[in-house]
């Protein structure tokens, strides 16, 4: 029999298991996409060639961070022990940024910490290619919010990696609310501890191209991740959200919860999300939901939920996707109570969204992002609270 290449395997894509991934930390593993590949069928491929070759990283996003005591941030070399301990890239790009950045930004965050305000890391965008590498080390029975917020118009190829001790309750806030022009492709990969809890939320409201790859480990019995995303698409506007989570220890729970709007006859939407319970994860509970709602004809929404059971010993799992167009009822019996046609829309939306949005627990982005809509529905924004 003739041995075959980890390169050969990942051109040929998947050959068993639609929950086996192929990784590797070598660029050259990976094929240059040509958009028949799984990982890249739906994604407008040729609008991304500049990021499937090396580049030196321009550096042109700005950088800006609020750190509550407690925290530590730092700037280390690709050598640092806690770079590559979580993420192993299964993308050209994603190899690509962790092989030629400079330069990581270390966050870490004491044991025993509870934070009273969000941890926050802003970057401010100006055109150019930029690599990035974030590690966030948490501490055990650490409690804290980390919101990285993306602005401006840059392309940005970055991998992120959290590290939860045992104990840790987390959060991670990722804002895409770029200007038109901007491209952002990042893997963002956490290893959740014993009886830790995750939660990583996903917010995209502008940019040309954004596509995100969440991934959760477990480390320990006992853990919990909840995945929340909200995308708003508009004119030429590509979101793509590719999940997974990797059941591979007993007991832990993980919840995933996404929804996309869609605004214009060119706006695309997609979300792949891939659970996979191994053999030795007895008593697992798992349930994926997305949701997408059509405001324009013409815009596409592509949901591929996947959920591959190993083991007969757990306690519940499932999944869920739907796609529609706006609810014409909805509209007519908010209209009937004397609601503008503008106002019942935007209502529609503002509650579509509602349930993700009550998991932030930033006051200062709720608004923001509630903010946001209004104005992509051409409604005056409400006033911000007095949270």
């Amino acid at each position: 029999m003739t041995a075959t290449t980890e390169r050969e395997v990942e051109i040929a894509g998947p050959t068993g298991s639609p929950a086996e991934r192929f990784t590797s930390a070598d660029p050259d593993a990976f094929a240059v996409p040509n958009g028949r590949e799984e990982q890249w069928r739906f994604t407008p491929v040729r609008r991304l060639r500049e990021l499937f070759q090396p580049l030196t990283s321009q550096d042109t996003c700005e950088f800006e961070t609020e750190l509550p005591d407690g925290v530590r941030l730092s700037y280390v070399g690709r050598d640092h022990p806690l770079v590559g301990s979580v993420l192993v890239p299964a993308d050209r790009v994603s190899a690509l940024a962790a092989a030629n950045v400079a330069t990581v930004v270390l966050v870490e965050i004491a044991a025993n910490a509870v934070l009273d305000a969000p941890i926050v890391l802003r970057s401010i965008g100006k055109p150019g290619v930029n690599y990035g590498h974030f590690v966030i080390s948490v501490g055990s029975f650490a409690k804290a919010t980390l919101v990285m917020d993306h602005v401006g118009e840059a392309t940005v190829a970055a991998n992120v990696e959290v590290v939860l001790g045992d104990g840790a309750d987390f959060g991670l806030i990722s804002v895409q609310d770029w200007d038109p022009g901007a491209i952002h492709l990042a893997a963002h990969a956490a290893k959740v501890g014993r009886d830790a809890q995750y939660r990583h939320t996903s917010i995209t409201l502008g940019g040309d191209i954004v596509r995100l790859l969440p991934t959760v480990t477990f480390d320990g019995p006992g853990g919990n991740a909840e995945l929340y995303g909200l995308a708003f698409a508009g004119a030429g506007q590509h979101f793509e959200s590719r999940l997974y989570v990797d059941h591979s220890v007993p007991n832990c729970t993980s919840n995933v919860v996404y929804k996309n709007a869609l605004d214009a006859e060119s706006a695309r939407t997609v979300w792949i999300g891939d659970v996979r319970i191994r053999p030795a994860a007895i008593g697992t509970s798992t349930y994926e939901l997305n949701r997408n709602l059509l405001l324009t004809d013409g815009a596409r929404a592509d949901s591929v939920p996947n959920l591959e059971i190993e083991t007969g010993e757990i306690t519940g799992a499932g999944h869920a996707s739907a796609t529609g167009r706006f609810d014409d009822l909805q509209l007519f019996y908010l209209q009937s109570r004397g609601i503008p046609e503008d106002e019942a829309r935007r209502l529609v939306v503002r509650g579509f969204f509602a349930d993700i949005v009550s998991h932030i627990d930033v006051p200062t982005l709720r608004d923001r992002l509630m903010a946001s809509i209004d104005r992509r529905l051409g409604a005056e924004p409400a006033a911000e609270s007095a949270e």
